[in-house]
């Protein structure tokens, strides 16, 4: 097969990769920005194929200059953290980081993503035009959608597709993580722990002795997971490259998985894309194209600028009232606008207009489309996992995979020791005029990679999250306090949470008597959620302050997560 954008030149089969380094000129340090920038971000061309070794020669291309004195990883669990932590050590960037720590959280998190999965991707540096991809499953070249949604898988041709332009490492050392933890073990989490138990968990693991203990009971927190059909499957990776998974003897194990052939998995394309982006205070906020929802993140945080948000204390009932507000218009341009761009128009420049936004941010209503206390189902948890990285040239990755729905749904099958997705159930889970079922097509989902850049055009937050539908909800909560009013990275995304779905608000924790009177007055529903229902995700950001040449990190105490930050060399 080839990892070929579906905009630009055939990629090379990873017999022949590549490293096509970006070259980064110092800079003179920044603080964040006092000025509002206008610039708009844009992605690069594709580079043309051609036959040169898997790393670097001496004279291939000059490295990136450093800007930073610190390089740092935020992930979902502390043992993928380690991982793009290794590689950055060894002598790796962001990106390649990036692929380690992604391989590895889909072997302790196999719940939330894997090579089973799909996912999305933001790199930008100081001097690199920032650029989007998209690897997510497709509708196979029948047009039909099997009885567990599963799509072609797209992480690895994504992690390929990445490595190859920006790749310095060798692919097989960034699986070999990955593959070690699959074949030594990891500790089972509390959090892993609640999910072999609860909604697509046991049907998922059921006759995986895997994941269960010598009683046949799923394992506990403490337990040590063993996986290795799954690290074999790595290996075979590592040894053999990304096409086995499309073309070779990983492929001949999917085309018995309902839903997948061999042409769709051969034919297969990463998409390389130009993020969205629109103004946000003094910041250029840029998040992930159509089909996902990165436009409508933005026009979530522009009405709510709009609405004064910045002036209200978080939590409070004003703060929950104008970001839900602003969800409203937000969710309804998605439902009414968003779709796969190669299939239907989307007017991004329309929704991340900042002056129009504004605008709407006057008629903002809180009507929901559910009046009937009968209709309202409980706002549910959200699957997906995220990771940030930064290395010292201040090249920064954000970047969200999935399975979709925890453990790839209800139908999911394990194949190679993997969980395969569901995510073309979510052509039915949001059905709408634009997010119609054609061979080859993405359909509309809540991944949102995100970055901010500074009045220099140069990354300061690198953003994303799990969460499902609550995804706009968790990130604008985050960066209103962050962007808007100047918090602590630690302190916004320690902040208190909300979203409104379908006459329901969520919440942490119990309404205060302000609040409560907000949700009488609207007619709403109260949902209190806890740690175990994983409601509200997982942020996982890194800033950068340019002046002081330092990564600043928060970990997100809601699920797994971990952050280090380390000394550049």
């Amino acid at each position: 097969m080839s990892f070929a954008t579906r905009t630009g030149p055939a990629w090379l089969t990873l017999a022949g990769l590549a490293l096509v380094a970006t070259a980064c000129a110092p800079t003179e340090p920044e603080p964040r920005p006092s000025e509002t920038t206008d610039a708009a971000a844009s992605g690069t061309a594709a580079p043309s194929p051609t036959d040169t070794p898997t790393t670097a020669s001496p004279d291939a291309s000059p490295e990136a200059a450093s800007v930073l004195n610190q390089e740092g990883v935020a992930a979902a669990h502390p043992d993928a953290v380690a991982a793009g932590i290794t590689v950055l050590e060894s002598g790796g960037n962001a990106v390649d980081a990036a692929i380690a720590a992604a391989f590895a959280i889909g072997v302790v998190e196999p719940y939330a993503s894997g090579v089973g999965g799909g996912g999305a991707a933001l790199i930008a540096g100081p001097e690199h035009d920032p650029e989007a991809w998209d690897y997510r499953e497709v509708v196979a070249e029948n047009g039909e959608i099997p009885a567990s949604g599963t799509g072609v898988p797209g992480m690895v041709a994504g992690m390929a597709a990445l490595h190859e332009e920006h790749g310095s490492l060798e692919w097989s050392d960034l699986i070999t993580p990955a593959q070690q933890l699959a074949a030594e073990g990891s500790t089972v989490t509390e959090l892993l722990a609640q999910r072999l138990r609860s909604d697509f968990g046991p049907a998922s693991i059921q006759g995986l002795d895997a994941f269960h203990d010598d009683a046949g009971q799923p394992l506990a927190q403490g337990d040590t997971l063993i996986q290795p059909e799954l690290a074999q499957t790595l290996s075979t990776l590592a040894e053999q490259g990304a096409e086995s998974f499309y073309t070779g003897e990983l492929a001949e194990q999917l085309t018995h998985v309902d839903g997948l052939d061999a042409a769709t998995l051969e034919n297969y394309e990463p998409e390389r894309t130009t993020p969205v982006s629109g103004t946000v205070g003094e910041y250029e906020v840029l998040s992930a194209a159509p089909p996902l929802p990165g436009a409508a993140v933005i026009q979530q945080l522009q009405v709510s600028e709009g609405l004064d948000a910045a002036s209200a204390q978080p939590g409070s009932a004003d703060y929950i009232d104008a970001l839900s507000r602003a969800w409203l218009v937000a969710d309804a341009s998605v439902s009414e606008h968003f779709g796969d761009p190669d299939f239907v128009d989307v007017p991004v420049d329309e929704l991340v207009d900042a002056e129009a936004n504004q605008s709407l941010a006057q008629n903002a209503s809180l009507r929901t489309s559910s009046t009937s206390s009968e209709e309202r189902d409980p706002v549910e948890p959200g699957n997906t996992t995220h990771l940030t990285v930064v290395d010292d040239t201040g090249m920064m990755v954000s970047m969200t995979n999935t399975l979709t729905s925890f453990w790839g749904g209800s139908a999911s099958e394990n194949v190679g020791g993997f969980f395969l997705n569901d995510q073309l159930s979510r052509f039915n889970a949001i059905d709408t005029p634009n997010n119609q079922p054609e061979p080859g097509r993405k359909s509309v989902s809540w991944s949102a990679p995100s970055m901010l850049l500074d009045a220099e055009n140069r990354p300061v937050l690198g953003i994303g999250t799990p969460g499902g539908r609550q995804i706009p909800n968790i990130l604008t909560a985050v960066l209103v306090p962050w962007a808007l009013q100047g918090a602590s990275l630690e302190e916004a995304v320690a902040g208190p949470r909300h979203s409104l779905q379908n006459g329901v608000l969520a919440l942490e924790t119990e309404p205060s008597s302000e609040v409560a009177d907000l949700i009488r007055n609207n007619g709403w529903d109260t949902q209190v959620t806890t740690r175990a229902d994983a409601v509200f995700g997982s942020v996982q950001a890194l800033e950068i302050d340019y002046d002081a040449g330092e990564v600043i990190g928060a970990r997100d105490t809601r699920r797994d997560a971990d952050v280090t930050i380390i000394e550049a060399d």
